[in-house]
């Protein structure tokens, strides 16, 4: 049964409120950065605002029922077995990986990701002054695949992968055997493995996510963040078995300052995993609506532009090959033409060049307009190119 308290279909007014979707840019319909332009679950909010009543916002320790949150959501939805001693918080999954950068490899050293792939990676990796090692996964009949023979031959170069899993842009889970294969080829190699799992709760409804099994050679990156719209707090945990790696993750985030609590962060999580799975659920229900909408209305008023599938996240990946124009160029020419902001698929790889990343996280509306705007500015880009 539904809860009445949930809302899906107001469109909030984020504007004024330095988001960094809506006012860092001056785009009408911003459809880019990965948040929701939904209300957070009536639960987070509530708690929220119980602890904001009272007046003192000191600094915060992490308590033991973070901990006990992640545990036990874990264990009721993946029967994945957790425990408080191999959990390291933190203020994100991007500050924990820089981290681990920093502790696990030298400068220098190459760092093998899997693109296209979220263009974060690449610049913590950069930034480090490591170098990008990438293992292109290979693009066929409409859906992405593992080049394995290149994974065995590329992780024999490097110390650290960093995988994706569901995997951002392109929403694939990757399933147990593609993860076995994996680990054994990271085990082979002795490469440290970092999954980065923060859109794993985002699958459609009927659809399960695969998470790693517990290893001593992969460390598991994971927040409540994307599921439950509440990035702006800014926690996420580490995990491993292994106690040697922890150990060496636990100071360098010390030393990097990463492993501090705000003063609402573990309300948020705690509320989130222990009393809004029914937010969730419904939230599921209506990204997936949203895919069917956006499937509909490319095959039947805009079959130029392809809907690669995808069973997880709210980011969709438009491929636009059939168009031969650049895609910075065409989501350039969305923004000063039509308003709209996708992501240009360059950003995530060349191999991504291709497509356009669009995030559907917003109520039905907003989502119908950016299809209207989309169509008309690839109208508008015929007339001017003559195709």
């Amino acid at each position: 049964m539904k809860n009445t308290e949930n809302d899906f279909k107001s469109i909030i007014d984020r504007q004024g409120t330095n988001s960094l979707k809506w006012d860092y840019f001056d785009d009408d319909l911003p459809m880019w950065v990965a948040d929701m332009d939904f209300k957070v679950a009536p639960a987070i909010q509530k708690a929220i605002q119980k602890r904001a009543s009272h007046p003192i916002y000191g600094y915060t320790i992490v308590p033991d029922e973070l901990f006990e949150a992640y545990i036990n959501w874990w264990d009721k939805r993946y029967d994945l077995k957790m425990s408080k001693e191999e959990m390291l918080y933190s203020i994100g999954v991007m500050p924990s990986i820089s981290s681990m950068i920093r502790c696990l490899t030298d400068v220098g050293d190459e760092i093998l990701i899997q693109t296209p792939v979220y263009h974060v990676f690449f610049y913590v990796i950069e930034d480090n002054n490591r170098r990008v090692l990438e293992n292109q996964l290979i693009y066929e009949n409409g859906e992405y695949i593992i080049d394995f023979d290149d994974l065995d031959e590329k992780l024999s170069k490097v110390k650290l992968m960093i995988l994706c899993n569901p995997h951002n842009p392109i929403g694939k889970i990757w399933s147990s055997e593609e993860l076995d294969k994996i680990e054994k080829l990271c085990k082979k190699h002795d490469v440290v493995l970092i999954s980065d799992e923060i859109h794993c709760d985002l699958t459609d409804p009927h659809v399960k996510y695969n998470p790693f099994k517990s290893s001593d050679n992969v460390i598991r990156c994971l927040s409540p963040s994307k599921s439950f719209n509440i990035a702006g707090f800014q926690s996420s945990i580490v995990q491993t078995t292994n106690s040697e790696l922890l150990e060496k993750i636990k100071t360098q985030m010390h030393i990097d300052n990463s492993d501090s609590c705000n003063v609402f962060a573990a309300t948020a999580v705690i509320s989130a995993y222990d009393d809004s799975e029914d937010w969730l659920e419904e939230l599921r229900e209506e990204l997936y609506k949203n895919k069917q909408i956006v499937k509909d209305y490319l095959a039947e008023e805009l079959p130029i532009v392809k809907l690669v599938g995808c069973d997880a996240t709210y980011l969709l990946w438009l491929d636009c090959s059939a168009l031969n124009v650049p895609s910075k160029v065409l989501s350039g020419f969305l923004r000063t033409n039509q308003g709209l902001f996708l992501s240009a698929g360059i950003d995530f790889g060349v191999n991504g060049d291709n497509f356009l990343r669009m995030n559907i996280a917003c109520p039905q509306e907003l989502l119908e307009d950016g299809l209207r705007r989309l169509k008309a500015g690839i109208i508008a880009l015929n007339t001017i190119k003559g195709w």
